[in-house]
């Protein structure tokens, strides 16, 4: 558990504010996870408050750095915190096992393989770009 909240401190350290808003993309694995979302639903995943799908695979979040546009986008559309504050609230559900922290990548291309060979992975990227997985509609539109 240390190596994960470690990780996570040196992570969001690198954060020097936020981009452009940008359009984002709902990207999830083929097992699990539902074709459309609404947003409320959206956030409550990706906020750890949901730990499995409806058929029981396990939710496993996938997101960019908050240092990315994507991931700076995604910081202001869901979450509406600052990096310090997102570090400190995924800090929180981690230590009282809660939820598992998500996996950060630097690249779309690394987090859609990611999603790709991962059961219930869902995340958010500015391009879904092609490959094996879903591409999620949230409140009936292709981006947000």
């Amino acid at each position: 558990m240390l190596a994960v909240i470690t990780s996570l401190i040196l992570f969001f350290a690198g954060f020097h504010g936020f981009a452009q808003d940008q359009n984002l993309s709902v990207i999830s694995n083929t097992k699990g996870v539902p074709d459309d979302m609404k947003m409320e639903d959206l956030r409550s995943v990706l906020k750890g408050e949901k730990q499995r799908w409806g058929d029981g695979t396990k939710v496993v979040v996938a997101l960019m750095k908050t240092n990315t546009p994507a991931g700076s986008s995604t910081l202001k559309k869901i979450y509406g915190m600052t990096s310090d504050e997102l570090n400190k609230y995924w800090l929180a559900l981690v230590f009282q096992g809660k939820a598992k922290a998500p996996a950060f990548f630097n690249s779309a291309a690394e987090l859609q393989v990611f999603v790709e060979q991962t059961p219930g992975a869902i995340g958010i990227v500015d391009s879904p770009g092609s490959g094996n997985h879903k591409k999620i509609t949230i409140d009936g539109k292709k981006t947000f």
